[in-house]
């Protein structure tokens, strides 16, 4: 589904967003406002119509969930490359972790940010010049959320093998289950 592909706007020539996330009500909502903002809106619900879209039209500006019903919103950052190696990729989800983070920006996404967001920091964050450092952080990670962000990003090393991840981080398998069972610390 296209939404406003066609719909003219302030610089929409050099502002074509593909916003891809399986949850209309949010993806509807996302396009509005950023067609709002002055962005010409392509809308996608899976990885397969976000690939035949990419293949179909050049994007300036790509807005990505990470876990999609048909994969992964990393599946299209590299279609969406080839065909503008400019484009600017911001990866959203609602799991978000350093080790997920840290893919997306590998795979050439330029940030990563949690759901739920708001459409003016989004905008900010694809406009933000590449160059510019982000501002420090107001409140550092606690030190069971950094053991937690640590973990984490050792099971995604590892394929999500609970048993590998436990050898790596010489824990008792059962230990490591219950601290993956749990939510993550603030």
């Amino acid at each position: 589904m296209e939404h406003g592909a066609d719909r003219p706007g302030p610089n929409a020539e050099e502002r074509r967003l593909l916003i891809l996330d399986d949850d209309e009500p949010l993806r509807l909502r996302l396009a509005k406002a950023m067609e709002k903002r002055g962005f010409a809106v392509s809308l996608a619900g899976s990885v397969g119509e976000a690939m035949k879209i990419a293949s179909r039209q050049v994007h300036d500006y790509a807005l990505l969930d990470l876990r999609l019903e048909d994969g992964s919103g990393l599946e299209v950052v590299t279609a969406l490359h080839d065909s503008n190696p400019g484009i600017k990729i911001v990866m959203l989800t609602g799991f978000g972790n350093i080790a997920t983070a840290v893919s997306a920006v590998k795979a050439g996404a330029i940030d990563y940010l949690p759901k739920p967001v708001d459409a003016d920091v989004i905008e900010k964050t694809l406009l933000a010049d590449p160059n510019s450092l982000p501002p420090p952080v107001d409140k550092p990670m606690s030190a069971n959320r950094v053991r937690w962000e640590h973990i984490q990003r050792v099971f995604e090393q590892c394929d999500r093998n609970v048993s590998e991840t436990a050898r790596r981080l010489n824990m008792h398998r059962r230990t490591l289950q219950r601290v993956l069972n749990k939510h993550a610390p603030k």
